[in-house]
C-alpha cells in the first residue's frame, strides 16, 4: 500500500511539473537523488508517448535524447510505431515505419521468439508495410535454422531475408504527404518531377495525397523521403469497418495509452458522433483519441466520413439531429450533440422512438467462436475477428453477415458443428427480423394505424425458412397429420415449434411436427402509420463489460434506442439501467438467478415443488419432500461450478441417490434451489418433458390459441396448457421478447394414490427467460413469428414493455428484500438462539413416517399433494423434524411484527430510485432463510433437524450476510 501511495504521489508531481526542490520530503527520501527524479520523469513521459515539447521531460533532457530513449523502449517491447510523433521521429530522426518494423521483426527473429510474441496491433501494422505475416515469418525462421552453425554464429542472416522496400498498401486521398529532412546527396538524386513535387509540397498549404502524382509520391515514399500523415480533427466523424488484416496475437504487456484506447474506440464509435464527442463519452484525452482514430484509419479499420451529404441525406428537423437514410427523411432518434452530462440527466421512463430506431444486439464470446469456424464459410471469419477484437459489428456489415450465414443453408451438421449451426441459423433469422422492423413483407399499415397481414404469403415465407434449417433431431416423435394446412379462410399458417424432452442437463430434443397457428394480429394494435426502419449493431458483452459503467451508460443513451440481449447472458454482463434504452432482455441481475423462478411461481400461484437452501449449510439427511425422489433439478444462485454442477444455464438433473452429495458440494459455494421429481414426472427414458412458449404473449384467447397451435403438441398432451397460459399471462405480463418454459408434472389426486400409472398430467411454469435464444433456431423462429404477429417493434412507443419490466423489477426487489439475510422474514425466523424458540401453532401434519419397504412409491408425490391441499394461514412456517413434515402458524403478534417490518422494508425500497439501484448492482443477493414453494405459496422452511452438527440458523444467516457484504 505504501508503494502504491508513493507511486501516486510521483505521478501527481510529474503532472504538476514539480522540480526536485519542491518535492515533499517523503518523495525525496524515496528517490534519493535528483538524477533518479529526472529518470522517473523521462520514463513516465515515454510510457505515455508524450511529445517532448509539451511534457515535463523537456526540462530534464534534450529532445534528441528523449526520442532516442523512447525508440529503444519501443523496440525492446515490440511496440506500435508512434505515428503521432512522426514529425520528429520520421522527419528528423529519419526512422520510417517500414524501417522500424523491420527492426522489430529482426529483434524477434534474433531472439528466436515465436510470431505470437509480437503484439497484435504491431503485427498487423508490420504486415501492412512489410508484407511479413505469420507464414512469411515462419518461412524466414526455417531458412535461418537450416544454416545451423552459421545461424548460431551470425544472427544477421535473418535481416538479409527481410524485405528492403515497403509493399504497396491503399492510401486514402485525404491523407497528408510530409517531407523528411533531406541530405544534399539525396536532393541531388531527385528527378525533375520529384523536385517539382517537393516544391509543391513546401509551397501548398494543402498537402493531400489526391493533389499529387501517385507514382511520384510512391517512389519518394519507398526511398524514405516522404511520409504520410493521417489527420483526424475533433469535428471529424468516422465509422469502424471490418478488421481486415488483423493479426490475433497476444495483447501488449507494456503500457500504451493509444493502443489501449483503440479497443474502447471500436466499441463506442458511431457515424453520428464526432471525435470530440467520443472523447467526452470515454472521458479520454482528445489528443490521444485522435491518435487512436488516426491509426485505425491507417490500417483501414475505420473510414473517415469526409462528405457530410453521405451522412446527412436530408435537411434536419432540428439542427442537432442526425438523419437516417430513410427515403422519407425521417428524423433519427440520436442527438449527436448531447453532452455526457445531458445524457445522464434523462428522466426515468419509456424512451420515445422517432424515425429510424437504432438497435444493439448483445451477444457473448461464444457466438464469435462459432462464427470463427470460417472453414465452413470463409466470409464469417472476418466478421468473427471484428466482433471479437473490436467488440462491435456495425450496421453496414449486417447485410453481408446475413449473406455469409445464408451460405450455410442446405448443409447438414453433426456433433459440435451442430451447435455452431444452431447459433448461425438463429442469428440470421433474428437479424433479418430486426432489419425488417418486425414486419413481414406483406404487412400493410392502413391510415387508421391497423396492421393487416397477408397470411398466405407469410405462410410461404415461414415454410420456406423452416425447410432451410436442416438440423437433424434425435428421438423424434411421429409427425401429426393435419388437414387444415391450407384452409379456405386463409387464416392459418404453417409454423414450427418444439416439445423438448430434456436429458440429464435438460438439453431437450425438438419434436418435429406440423401444426397450425391463427394470427393474433388484432385491429387494436397501436402501430406507427409509417413503417419504422431499424439499424442494427452487434455488440460483444465482454467488450461492454470492460468499459467503465458511466461510459457504458453514455454510450447506450447516445447511440441506441433499443438493446436486445441473447439468452443466456454471462453473469458478468452489463445491463442497461431503467433510464436507458428499451431493453429486451434481463431486467436486472436478480432475474438471472433462481429468484426469477420464485417470482414467477408466486405471481402465478403455480409451479413445481421447490426447496431453497442457504449457502454454508451442511445437510446430514434430506428433508421429506426431497427424500426418495427419483431425480431432482438443481439450480445454483451464482452459477458456480462444483464437480460439473451449477454452471449450466438450464439447471442440472441429478439422480435422487446422489442428491445429498451434490447438494452439500454446491452449498459450499452458493445458495441452491432443488426441485424434486418422481418417476411419474419423467418420460419413458427418464428425462424431463418441457415445452417452450415464445413471447410476447397476450392473455386473450386468440393469442393463446395461436401459441398452443405453434407447439404442435398432440391433442392428448395439450392438457391444461390453455388454462395455465391464460392464468399466468393475466397475472404476470408477458409482453416482451423471450420464452416461457413449462414442465409436465404428474398430477396426483386422492383417487389416484393407489394407481399412479393412471394419474393425469399437468403443465406448470418452470422458468421465464428474457432475450433471444440463439441456441435453438426453431424457438428463435417462433419468437420472430410472435414479433411479426404482435407488431411490437412497430408500436408508437414501447411504454407497455417498459411497464412490464418495471413490474418485474419491483417484484424481484420485494422478494429479495423480504427473504435475504437482512430481510424481515430472515430476521424473524433466524433469531439468535434457535428457530424452535419461536412460539408456533400447529396447523397440519403433512406427512407421516415413510417406509421404503412398505411404500416403494416416491414420497415426493404424496407430500406434493398434501402440501397443496393443506389448511393455510397468513404467516406460515413449514418444518421437518426428521420424521414428520408439519406446518405452523406464528402467533398474531409475530405475524403483525413481520408484516409491519415487511411493509416498512418495501415502502423504503420504493423511495428514491430503487429500480436503478437494483439494475446497477451486480451483487448476487442470496436467500437468508431456507424456503419451500409448495406449488402455490412460498414459506420459510425449518430443516434444523437435517443440519449436520445442528448449526443454528442465526449463525449461518449472519455468516452469509457478512460474506456477501465483504464481496
Amino acid at each position: 500500500m505504501a508503494a502504491t501511495v508513493e507511486e501516486q504521489m510521483v505521478v501527481k508531481a510529474i503532472r504538476e511539473e514539480c522540480p526536485w526542490e519542491s518535492l515533499p520530503k517523503r518523495l525525496q527520501s524515496t528517490l534519493h537523488t535528483k538524477e533518479e527524479w529526472h529518470r522517473r520523469i523521462v520514463d513516465y513521459c515515454i510510457r505515455k508517448r508524450l511529445q517532448w515539447n509539451t511534457c515535463f521531460a523537456r526540462r530534464v533532457c534534450r529532445e534528441g535524447e528523449y526520442y532516442e530513449e523512447m525508440m529503444k523502449y519501443l523496440r525492446r517491447n515490440l511496440a506500435l510505431y508512434p505515428y503521432h510523433l512522426a514529425d520528429y521521429i520520421c522527419r528528423v530522426s529519419r526512422i520510417s515505419p517500414f524501417r522500424y518494423y523491420c527492426d522489430i521483426l529482426f529483434e524477434a527473429m534474433k531472439n528466436e521468439q515465436p510470431y505470437d510474441s509480437i503484439p497484435n496491433f504491431t503485427a498487423a501494422d508490420a504486415l501492412r508495410l512489410t508484407g511479413v505475416g505469420r507464414n512469411e515469418f515462419i518461412d524466414i525462421m526455417n531458412k535461418c535454422r537450416s544454416k545451423k552453425l552459421m545461424w548460431k554464429l551470425n544472427k544477421s542472416i535473418a535481416k538479409e531475408l527481410l524485405p528492403t522496400q515497403p509493399v504497396d498498401f491503399p492510401i486514402d486521398p485525404w491523407w497528408g504527404v510530409c517531407l523528411v529532412n533531406f541530405t544534399i546527396e539525396e536532393f541531388k538524386k531527385l528527378s525533375e518531377e520529384e523536385t517539382a513535387t517537393i516544391d509543391k509540397i513546401c509551397k501548398e498549404e494543402a498537402n493531400s495525397y489526391v493533389l499529387f502524382d501517385p507514382k511520384v509520391i510512391d517512389g519518394l515514399y519507398k526511398r524514405g523521403l516522404v511520409y504520410f500523415d493521417v489527420p483526424v480533427y475533433p469535428d471529424d466523424r468516422f465509422k469502424v469497418s471490418r478488421l481486415e488484416g488483423f493479426v490475433s496475437n497476444k495483447d501488449q504487456s507494456y503500457e500504451d495509452p493509444i493502443e489501449e484506447l483503440l479497443y474502447a474506440v471500436f466499441v463506442v464509435s458511431s457515424a453520428n458522433a464526432t471525435v470530440a464527442e467520443l472523447a467526452a463519452t470515454l472521458l479520454a484525452d482528445l489528443y490521444q483519441l485522435q491518435a487512436a482514430a488516426s491509426f485505425a484509419c491507417r490500417l483501414g479499420w475505420a473510414v473517415k466520413l469526409m462528405d457530410a451529404d453521405s451522412v446527412l441525406e436530408d435537411a434536419p428537423t432540428f439542427p442537432s439531429n442526425i438523419l437516417s437514410d430513410d427515403e422519407e427523411g425521417s428524423n433519427a432518434s440520436i442527438n449527436s450533440e448531447k453532452s455526457g452530462q445531458q445524457l445522464l440527466s434523462v428522466d426515468a421512463g419509456p424512451r420515445k422512438i422517432s424515425g429510424t430506431a437504432h438497435v444493439a444486439l448483445v451477444v457473448d464470446a461464444n457466438v464469435t467462436s462459432y462464427l470463427m469456424m470460417g472453414s465452413l464459410s470463409p466470409g464469417l471469419k472476418s466478421h468473427a475477428v471484428t466482433l471479437y477484437e473490436a467488440g462491435k459489428l456495425g450496421d453496414s456489415c449486417i447485410a453481408e453477415l446475413c449473406s455469409d450465414l445464408a451460405s450455410l443453408e442446405g448443409k447438414k451438421f453433426e456433433g459440435v458443428l451442430e451447435e455452431f449451426a444452431n447459433h448461425a441459423f438463429s442469428l440470421r433469422c433474428f437479424l433479418e427480423c430486426l432489419q425488417s422492423g418486425g414486419v413481414s413483407t406483406n404487412v400493410n399499415i392502413d391510415k387508421a394505424g391497423e396492421a393487416k397481414l397477408t397470411t398466405s404469403s407469410l405462410q410461404d415465407n415461414v415454410t420456406a425458412h423452416l425447410t432451410k434449417i436442416n438440423i437433424e433431431d434425435t428421438d423424434e416423435m411421429p409427425q401429426q397429420k393435419h388437414s387444415d394446412l391450407n384452409s379456405s379462410d386463409g387464416k392459418m399458417l404453417t409454423s414450427s415449434a418444439t416439445l423438448l424432452e430434456s436429458g440429464e442437463g435438460m438439453e431437450g430434443n425438438d419434436v418435429e411436427g406440423s401444426g397450425t397457428t391463427e394470427l393474433d394480429g388484432s385491429t387494436d394494435i397501436n402501430v406507427v402509420k409509417t413503417k419504422r426502419k431499424y439499424r442494427v449493431d452487434i455488440l460483444r458483452c465482454e467488450s461492454l463489460a470492460s468499459l467503465p459503467p458511466a461510459t457504458l451508460e453514455r454510450l447506450f443513451l447516445r447511440d441506441y434506442d433499443i438493446i436486445v440481449s441473447m439468452v443466456p447472458l454471462p453473469s458478468s454482463s452489463v445491463l442497461p439501467g431503467s433510464s436507458g434504452p428499451i431493453h429486451f432482455g434481463p431486467p436486472s441481475y436478480s432475474s438471472m438467478t433462481p429468484w426469477m423462478k420464485l417470482v414467477l411461481y408466486t405471481a402465478g400461484d403455480c409451479g413445481p415443488l421447490s426447496a431453497v437452501f442457504m449457502k454454508g449449510q451442511r445437510i446430514r439427511l434430506l428433508p421429506k419432500p426431497l427424500a426418495g425422489c427419483e431425480k431432482a433439478l438443481i439450480w445454483s444462485w451464482d452459477s458456480s461450478v462444483v464437480g460439473g454442477l451449477g454452471g449450466k444455464f438450464e439447471g442440472n438433473l441429478v439422480k435422487g441417490n446422489l442428491l445429498l452429495h451434490c447438494l452439500n458440494s454446491m452449498l459450499k459455494q452458493s445458495a441452491v434451489m432443488v426441485q424434486p421429481l418422481s418417476v411419474n414426472d419423467l418420460n419413458a427414458s427418464g428425462n424431463l418433458v418441457t415445452v417452450d412458449i415464445p413471447l410476447p404473449l397476450k392473455s386473450d384467447d386468440q393469442s393463446i390459441a395461436s401459441v398452443i397451435a405453434q407447439t404442435n403438441l398432440p391433442q392428448e398432451q395439450v392438457l391444461n396448457l390453455a388454462s395455465v397460459l391464460k392464468d399466468l399471462s393475466s397475472k404476470f405480463e408477458l409482453s416482451t421478447l423471450g420464452y416461457l418454459r413449462l414442465l409436465r408434472l404428474h398430477r396426483l389426486t386422492e383417487s389416484d394414490e393407489s394407481h399412479l400409472e393412471n394419474g393425469s398430467y399437468q403443465w406448470v411454469p418452470l422458468s421465464l427467460e428474457f432475450g433471444i435464444p440463439l441456441f435453438s433456431p426453431k424457438l428463435c423462429e417462433r419468437i420472430c413469428e410472435r414479433v411479426v404477429e404482435s407488431c411490437i417493434l412497430q408500436k408508437e412507443d414501447l411504454a407497455e414493455h417498459y411497464d412490464v419490466m418495471q413490474t418485474v423489477r419491483r417484484r424481484l426487489r420485494e422478494l429479495c428484500s423480504e427473504y435475504q439475510a437482512t430481510g424481515p422474514v430472515a430476521k424473524l425466523f433466524n433469531k439468535r438462539g434457535s428457530s424452535k424458540d419461536l412460539p408456533r401453532v400447529l396447523i397440519n401434519t403433512i406427512s407421516g413416517r415413510w417406509n421404503p419397504v412398505n411404500d416403494p412409491s416416491a414420497p415426493s408425490e404424496h407430500e406434493r399433494l398434501k402440501l397443496a391441499g393443506r389448511q393455510r394461514c397468513r404467516t406460515e412456517v413449514v418444518g421437518f423434524d426428521g420424521t414428520f413434515i408439519r406446518s405452523y402458524a406464528l402467533p398474531p403478534e409475530h405475524d403483525e411484527a413481520g408484516t409491519k417490518s415487511l411493509s416498512e422494508e418495501q415502502s423504503s425500497a420504493h423511495d428514491g430510485k430503487p429500480d436503478t439501484e437494483d439494475a446497477d448492482s451486480k451483487d448476487v443477493v442470496l436467500p437468508g432463510v431456507n424456503l419451500i414453494f409448495d406449488g402455490a405459496e412460498l414459506h420459510p422452511f425449518d430443516i434444523s433437524a437435517c443440519l449436520q452438527a445442528r448449526q443454528p440458523l442465526w449463525l449461518i444467516a449472519e455468516a452469509s450476510a457478512a460474506s456477501s457484504t465483504m464481496i
